[in-house]
């Protein structure tokens, strides 16, 4: 890790909520944020403030995910997803964040994500593939029957 990642790191993305961010169970006309897409955006925001201050051979995963999906965004509004990195915990990094559209806040939490040395977590899954019978590469699993 980088000395620029410090506790205190901001960061902000815009996102226009698409048809695939939304659920359809409602129907058409009540397409709304889902609060699965939701997370996902955070997750990916975190992990690119995180990235520029990351070491080669070094990434992060996360692990945990608090979240209050306070309000619906219908399909076609734009969101701004802010986080804090709150907590730097040695390889263990703390987010707040905050998702709003333009009308009021839709999302709040937390995110835990773990900084991690590439090649072992990819010998890792590569051992847990193996075990599994999966072979090495994706989508090598056993042949549909």
């Amino acid at each position: 890790m980088k000395p620029t990642l410090v506790e205190g790191l901001s960061f902000t993305r815009k996102i226009v909520v698409d048809e695939p961010r939304c659920i359809t169970f409602l129907g058409h006309e009540a397409m709304v944020y889902a609060t699965p897409s939701m997370v996902n955006d955070v997750e990916y925001a975190c992990y690119d403030a995180l990235a520029p201050h990351l070491d080669a051979g070094e990434s992060s995963v996360g692990s945990r995910v608090e979240i209050d999906h306070l309000g619906p965004t219908p399909q076609g509004m734009e969101v701004e997803i802010r986080l804090r990195l709150a907590k730097v915990d040695k390889r263990r990094m703390h987010f707040e964040f905050t998702v709003r559209d333009a009308d009021e806040e839709v999302g709040r939490g937390t995110h835990i994500r773990f900084v991690v040395d590439s090649a072992r977590t990819r010998e890792r899954i590569a051992a847990k593939r193996a075990k599994a019978g999966l072979g090495a590469g994706l989508g090598a699993g056993p042949a549909a029957g």
